[in-house]
């Protein structure tokens, strides 16, 4: 099996498969909003605008052979949400999924976590193959058992696959605002779920009670300056946390240190450029979402044009920063226009560390190889469907302004997976879910 990332220096990557509907108008309800492999990457799961969930699994008939491993059939579907409506505010709660993630597997069932704007729910995901046969009281409780002329003893008979999606807990009132990052601690036990103004720690056998872990809401809302946009735990130190903020801060918290982790521990904030500030300035600079590496030695963060790393042991400045929309920049007065500048980008580890992947508009999407000091700008089309035929880079204009009708602001890319040990990756375009896998050698 290859190491996650050990091909990226040659960047090629061919299609596996594409899943979705191709229809010209797509319902609001089918966009993808949430894209998610598992600890293992046998699962892969996607959430969408409509509160439905559809987890596909990795065929095990093809992990075996190189050119089919990438392939993915659909395992099971379920509504996770639905549409609710908040009475005492008078506000709908939609039913869009907001994020998913996998708890480790401890048994034969899976588990994971999805979220909308208010409500947690933590799933089991679960197969049966079996059923019992044989009851003595088959006919009804009440049958007459002087009837009964010997006992038998119930078996279980085989039976078609049937995959099962039951809600195990419901973690509900907790959040005022809507909840943009929940993330699973390393202790297995506990997570965390965060919304504009504060971080709630939770366990996963407790659905009543929360503990308020940051608060940043002012004693007067109109001193609010800054919200928080992304926050993750640290996959090694179920005590470190960090969270980015609207100004482009991403702060570390020890919850060793206090209870209440206001005052965080450590400050990643990169020096402003004075001459180049402008009105959209906080707006790009803006933490669309935070990710530790596999490591957890490194942090990557996204905003709207760039990715930045940062080295947890040094928060005056990022180690790496790659541009992904700098070509933009020009432009930001009609992507405000038109809210593309408020956009949320996602971003992702390949499994070794050494490649981060994040998406873009025209359906392009982007990788960055650490090592090489390459990159790569990728699309996903369905013009390029043909099996294992190999993505053709695309040339981006780096540095020259270009005109905003060249951009197509309906065609982004938000939500992308990296599987966590084969050079396997899921991109989400609308309502289709594009499956790559790395070019055989």
């Amino acid at each position: 099996m290859a190491e996650a990332g050990e091909k990226s220096s040659e960047m090629e990557w061919c299609f596996s498969q594409v899943k979705g509907a191709i229809d010209d108008e797509v319902a609001e309800a089918d966009l993808i909003s949430a894209v998610e492999f598992n600890y293992t990457g046998e699962l892969l799961a996607t959430g969408d605008k409509g509160g439905r969930i559809v987890i596909f699994q990795q065929n095990p008939e093809n992990k075996s052979q190189p050119q089919c491993h990438a392939e993915y059939n659909v395992y099971s579907t379920f509504q996770s949400h639905e549409p609710e409506f908040d009475y005492l505010k008078s506000l709908e709660i939609e039913e869009k999924i907001n994020k998913i993630r996998w708890l480790p597997k401890k048994n034969a069932a899976h588990f994971l976590l999805s979220t909308n704007d208010k409500t947690i729910k933590l799933w089991k995901i679960s197969e049966r193959n079996k059923r019992p046969e044989g009851y003595n009281l088959r006919n009804g409780p009440y049958k007459d058992f002087t009837s009964i002329a010997s006992l038998q003893v119930p078996v279980f008979k085989p039976m078609d696959l049937m995959v099962e999606a039951s809600p195990r807990r419901v973690f509900a009132n907790a959040h005022k605002y809507h909840i943009n990052s929940i993330s699973v601690n390393s202790d297995n036990e506990t997570y965390l779920s965060a919304d504009d103004l504060r971080i709630n720690l939770w366990h996963l056998e407790i659905t009543g009670q929360s503990f308020n872990i940051v608060d940043i809401k002012p004693a007067n809302m109109e001193d609010l300056t800054e919200v928080i946009t992304a926050a993750e735990f640290h996959p090694n130190q179920c005590h470190t946390l960090v969270y980015g903020s609207s100004k482009g801060i991403i702060r570390l918290c020890d919850m060793r240190a206090a209870a209440l982790c206001d005052k965080h521990a450590k400050i990643f904030e990169e020096p402003e450029d004075r001459n180049s500030r402008s009105f959209f300035s906080e707006i790009i600079s803006s933490i669309s979402d935070v990710k530790f590496s596999h490591s957890g030695r490194y942090m990557m963060t996204r905003d709207y044009l760039s990715v930045k790393i940062w080295d947890i042991n040094m928060g005056t400045r990022p180690i790496e920063t790659f541009q992904v929309n700098e070509y933009l920049r020009s432009n930001l007065c009609s992507l405000y226009d038109n809210d593309c500048i408020f956009d949320k980008f996602e971003c992702c580890w390949s499994g070794n560390d050494r490649v981060v992947m994040t998406g873009s508009y025209n359906n392009f999407f982007r990788m960055f190889d650490r090592g090489f000091r390459r990159d790569v700008t990728l699309e996903a089309s369905r013009e390029n469907c043909k099996p294992q035929s190999v993505l053709k880079p695309c040339k981006v204009s780096i540095g020259l302004e270009i005109s905003i009708d060249s951009v197509d602001c309906n065609k982004k890319i938000l939500h992308t997976a990296w599987h966590p040990l084969d050079n396997i990756i899921a991109v989400a375009t609308t309502n289709n879910l594009f499956i790559f896998q790395d070019k055989l050698k």
